[in-house]
């Protein structure tokens, strides 16, 4: 008979992977994870496997992957050579996800330092807030249709 895997309820499984209890909450409301086991007194029971499955999420939000990457990675098994090609797939949309985010965020950089340029607090008035607020008030294009592919 195999030893039974320890069952902590939702704080100590927070605790032990790093994960908030209300993120353990968003994660089985999003199907990333099973409902703890409810024990008689109504609390939510997790076991080792529960808090594993947390810290690889985790793992995988670090890395800025959506949740629907994540998914995707939880239901391949370690054993199955095939779901080595899945795995290689999704690993190469997210780099190129990751590599458009580095050039919007260079951009951005770029975008930031001209700004931070334009004034050097000596004028009348700060020619940085000019600038934002003569941004603001430019039309504003209507976003693309479909959802963007932001992660966070």
């Amino acid at each position: 008979m195999l030893p039974e895997s320890p069952c902590y309820r939702i704080g100590e499984a927070a605790r032990r992977s790093g994960v908030s209890a209300a993120n353990i909450r968003f994660y089985e409301k999003s199907g990333l994870l099973q409902e703890g086991v409810r024990a008689d007194n109504q609390y939510r029971n997790y076991d080792d496997r529960d808090v594993h499955q947390l810290r690889f999420i985790r793992l995988c939000r670090a890395m800025d992957m959506s949740l629907d990457e994540v998914r995707t990675l939880l239901h391949l098994d370690l054993s199955r050579k095939a779901d080595c090609a899945t795995a290689n797939a999704a690993l190469e949309s997210h780099i190129t996800h990751v590599r458009q985010r580095l050039r919007e965020l260079r951009a951005l950089e770029k975008d930031l330092v001209d700004l931070r340029a334009r004034c050097d607090g000596s004028g009348p008035k700060c020619r940085i807030m000019e600038a934002l607020h003569e941004r603001a008030d430019r039309v504003v294009r209507p976003l693309p249709a479909g959802r963007a592919h932001r992660h966070v």
